[in-house]
């Protein structure tokens, strides 16, 4: 049976050393971001999800959830208690505006919390996941009276949420979409199409879930200006906050999935439902893209949180699992085997599992650290710098966070050999759950494009110059000690080629932007290769400085130390090969017509 120990010890280290949160405590709302509070919230955060939702994950797998004639769905056994617990403790009230009813805790805690509820169950997770894009859009975008009438219960998790773009003919380019939103008399809409792919679009959890869709008005353009957003409740809510009659949308399916059985998702059907405009009518891209871009950092995280927990079991295998003898002789004499950790290709698995989920942890908490500076730190300055970092690395965070996850779980499968493949040790679980983060909210391709298409070149640049200058300054630092020298010198290489990189887009993009496209998913890696060796660098940098001061636990800054060579020595030099690859262009990948793909 599997197991999973949230890794408090860890987070602490990069939240305080890596990240830096002391540090904050004169921006707004980090007040309360206390050492001592966060570390009761991801004590007790952490036994919750190991207690209380650990448990249920293979239970999720084998049972999935219902749908029954009438169209409601049952989520399986132990979800709804589950969840009944989690609103009573009020894990999903971390960061949500105390207006309705939040704690206002900064999103970089929150973000911790929600790493070990998808490391726990992956499925759970996204329901309040869901309902927080929701969250996000209305607090933006949403009229007083709609703020007031959803948000507290949604906050509260009383109320669920979800996101609805998806169309049977049309995923990533919505423009194709043909659900309709008529007006009514009374300043409603109503909401007439098919959406697909709808996460938590309907389960047993809450009384009410408070679906945003997206939808065309009459004489919209047929393109994606023409896209409004509507909220529309599954159930009506009366004047006084009371539930009323029952909207005209219902689950005509529940997919058939690889993964992530334990989670709804849903073929929705708006057969004239009642629905109410958000923001401005045709400026719906704008409403959409903050669900999604708060969407698509918590898929990063997805792939994070399962690696972490993938990793954590084939580290506990090998270290029990004999196989075969040392190359240099016997490591145990008196047993009829070594472990497998004996065994240098495992070693290599299970170290890259590790220098990657400690890398991508420490990464997704700096990047949850910018969401909150962008909208709180004091300084105009430091709100500029702070959107334009996060603005660059969402792409790379979802698409390269959510790769390497995949990654990770294939190698950890890979450790526990034919085991692995068996059903009763929950490793095939954790590739099937993992292998969806790399398609939804934007299919990592998609991110890559958005990176190279769009980010690089917003703003004169501005975005990409800032993170050069970033690497380059903390680069120079560490290089002037012993300790950390090597790892600074590697990572200049790598940042020297992402920055070469760069510039040959900048001379071939536009001659043929199709080499752009080509090269694209490999500067989306090149990107995150640097990112995380910046973290690495910075644990090295703060490891070194706490074993000189006498401080922290001497065995886990050394493994910081070995991990952090590990990641320079064995992973940065990657960095000259994606380069290379971007600049071999497009042509040999555009050259082949299409019916010469198939050789029969």
């Amino acid at each position: 049976m599997p197991q999973y120990t949230p890794p408090v010890r860890d987070t602490r280290f990069v939240l305080e050393h890596v990240v830096g949160l002391p540090a904050y405590s004169n921006v707004p709302g980090f007040g309360a971001a206390t050492p001592d509070t966060v570390e009761a919230v991801l004590e007790e955060g952490g036994r919750f999800v190991a207690e209380v939702l650990f448990p249920l994950n293979q239970i999720g797998d084998e049972q999935g959830c219902t749908r029954h004639a009438d169209g409601s769905v049952t989520t399986p056994d132990g979800f709804k208690d589950a969840y009944r617990r989690f609103v009573e403790s009020g894990w999903g009230t971390l960061s949500a505006p105390e207006a309705f009813g939040g704690q206002a805790m900064p999103h970089v805690v929150s973000t911790a919390f929600q790493e070990y509820m998808i490391s726990a169950n992956m499925a759970f997770a996204m329901y309040p996941g869901l309902a927080h894009g929701a969250i996000a859009a209305l607090v933006v975008k949403g009229s007083p009276e709609q703020q007031e009438k959803y948000l507290p219960r949604m906050v509260s998790g009383e109320w669920g949420g979800t996101m609805n773009l998806t169309e049977p003919q049309c995923g990533t380019d919505l423009g194709l979409i043909r659900t309709r939103a008529v007006p009514n008399d009374d300043g409603s809409y109503a909401i007439t199409g098919t959406k697909i792919f709808i996460s938590a679009g309907e389960h047993d959890l809450t009384d009410n879930i408070i679906h945003l869709v997206l939808a065309k008005t009459p004489g919209a353009p047929d393109s994606s200006k023409g896209i409004s957003l509507f909220v529309v409740p599954k159930v009506m809510v009366n004047d006084d906050g009371t539930l009323g009659a029952r909207n005209a949308v219902s689950c005509g399916s529940i997919e058939h999935k690889m993964g992530i059985h334990g989670n709804s998702t849903c073929v929705m059907n708006y057969d004239g439902a009642t629905g109410w405009l958000v923001g401005e009518e045709m400026k719906g891209l704008a409403a959409m893209f903050i669900m999604m871009n708060a969407a698509r950092l918590g898929v990063g995280l997805q792939g994070l949180g399962i690696a972490e927990t993938a990793y954590q079991n084939a580290v506990h295998y090998a270290r029990d699992r004999r196989q075969g003898r040392a190359l240099a002789g016997p490591a145990e004499p008196d047993e009829k085997a070594d472990t497998l950790f004996v065994h240098p290709d495992v070693r290599r698995m299970l170290m890259e599992g590790k220098a990657w989920t400690e890398g991508l942890r420490a990464l997704c908490l700096w990047g949850a650290l910018q969401v909150d500076l962008e909208h709180r730190a004091v300084d105009e300055a430091d709100r500029q710098m702070a959107a334009d970092l996060i603005g660059l690395l969402t792409p790379v965070i979802k698409g390269v966070g959510t790769d390497k996850g995949y990654e990770i779980a294939t190698n950890a499968q890979q450790v526990y050999g034919g085991h692995g493949y068996i059903r009763e040790w929950g490793m095939e679980q954790y590739v099937r759950d993992a292998r969806i983060a790399q398609i939804y909210e934007g299919t990592n391709g998609v991110q890559a494009m958005d990176l190279v298409g769009r980010k690089l070149a917003q703003n004169g640049g501005r975005a990409i110059q800032a993170f050069f200058k970033l690497v380059a300054t903390e680069v120079a630092a560490a290089k002037a000690d012993a300790t950390t020298a090597d790892l600074a010198a590697r990572l200049e290489r790598a940042l020297g080629e992402q920055q070469a990189a760069t510039m040959w887009f900048m001379a071939n993009g536009m001659k043929n932007p199709d080499h752009v496209g080509a090269g694209a998913v490999s500067y989306m890696h090149l990107t995150g290769l640097v990112a995380t060796g910046l973290m690495w660098l910075r644990m090295a940098v703060a490891a070194t400085r706490l074993k000189a001061a006498g401080e922290g636990d001497a065995a886990f800054l050394d493994a910081k130390l070995v991990t952090a060579r590990f990641f320079a020595e064995r992973i940065l030099p990657e960095a000259g090969a994606l380069r290379r690859k971007i600049e071999g262009g497009a042509d040999a990948v555009m050259a082949l017509p299409p019916e010469m793909f198939l050789a029969a």
